[in-house]
């Protein structure tokens, strides 16, 4: 090469709402060493652990990069497997791992007799994200490994410092961290005024001077996702007084009833909360008179039977917790629900299975 230069990265996102989208930035990224201080916090004998795929954006960086360099040693796992990934954690006493709620909810499946033989007091930093997480699923990860959990809130086109430890969350349950205005983070309504607390609006991030993000040959989603010097990934939210962040789920996600905006995965939640749910997906479905109607398909628990009286029980149970107009008018069941291979829900290929053979899908 006669003009030899440092190469760049192009991630693509999980496709969570349509076609995966390359992420291209023309500028190197410098990795720094993650001491003392940092995010990370390696100290000297720390240990990561690589269980989920390396080419997706977190585990490319928690797992590979900041350890490689910080030379922090690390162990991958093939693929993921409840019991191994325990036992390379006790066996290679493991300090550091990234992981998602697909994975949480695979580790607390495991009989407790099993789980507690395995001895994970090397664990001290457990980082998750990519995906939301049921409140319960995080309670009882808490309960079993301690306050071992932080969870980020960003994407692979970036973000900056939304991020919470486990005894912050406990105190604001299903939060994913306190905004900071000084760091550029905003939420705003549609004509792009900042929102009054507890209002649902649109996040935006601080976008950076230098290295900033391109949807690769799509100038025009990439125009549509900056406002002046900030961006963001379409994901709506609001805070409450003390400046805490709570997800409501993606602006391409919302369900339109009647013209009442209901976003999707505060149904879920109420629906995970009860122990006869796995997992759900709630969704907007065609309806003749509302535009949309809300319907949720759910995995039952082990030892519950899917049929009419299990969707009623959880019918009535989202009434108790939720106003008339959000809750389920109708409960499908499954046996499992499609993931990206980090373990995002793929709430368009579930909503596609309501709208297959309709000229318009809203």
């Amino acid at each position: 090469m006669e003009q030899p230069c440092a190469g760049t990265l192009m991630l693509y996102t999980s496709g969570t709402t349509g076609r995966p989208k390359g992420v291209f930035r023309r500028e190197p990224e410098v990795i720094e060493p993650q001491f003392l201080g940092t995010f990370a916090n390696y100290q000297p004998g720390d240990v990561a652990l690589c269980c989920g795929p390396a080419y997706h954006s977190a585990p490319l960086l928690f797992d590979i990069r900041w350890p490689l360099a910080s030379g922090v040693p690390i162990v991958l796992l093939d693929k993921w497997d409840a019991a191994k990934a325990l036992s390379i954690i006790e066996q290679y006493r493991v300090t550091h791992a990234h992981m998602v709620p697909t994975m949480f909810q695979r580790l607390l499946a495991l009989d407790p007799r099993h789980r507690s033989a395995y001895d994970l007091s090397s664990l001290r930093f457990l980082v998750h994200g990519a995906a939301p997480c049921a409140v319960a699923t995080k309670q009882a990860m808490i309960e079993w490994l301690g306050p071992v959990l932080t969870e980020y809130y960003a994407a692979t086109e970036g973000g900056n410092g939304i991020h919470v430890d486990s005894q912050q969350w406990l105190r604001k349950l299903g939060t994913v961290g306190r905004i900071d205005a000084a760091l550029g983070h905003r939420i705003v309504d549609d004509a792009g005024n900042d929102v009054p607390v507890g209002m649902v609006g649109c996040i935006y991030f601080q976008a950076p001077a230098t290295g900033r993000f391109e949807y690769f040959g799509d100038p025009s989603k990439t125009a549509a996702a900056y406002e002046g010097d900030r961006f963001t990934m379409g994901d709506m939210g609001y805070v409450d007084e003390d400046g805490y962040l709570f997800l409501t789920g993606r602006a391409a996600e919302c369900i339109i009833s009647g013209g009442v905006n209901i976003y999707p995965r505060e149904v879920d939640e109420v629906l995970m909360s009860h122990p006869a749910v796995h997992e759900a997906c709630t969704v907007g479905a065609p309806d003749d008179e509302w535009g949309e109607k809300v319907v949720a398909v759910v995995v039952p628990a082990a030892g519950h039977t899917p049929g009419i009286a299990l969707a009623q029980t959880l019918q009535a149970h989202a009434a108790a917790h939720l106003a008339r107009f959000k809750c389920p008018r109708e409960i499908h069941f499954d046996t499992a629900l499609p993931q990206t291979g980090t373990g995002k829900l793929q709430r368009n290929q579930v909503r596609q299975r309501f709208w297959q053979g309709r000229t318009k899908s809203i």
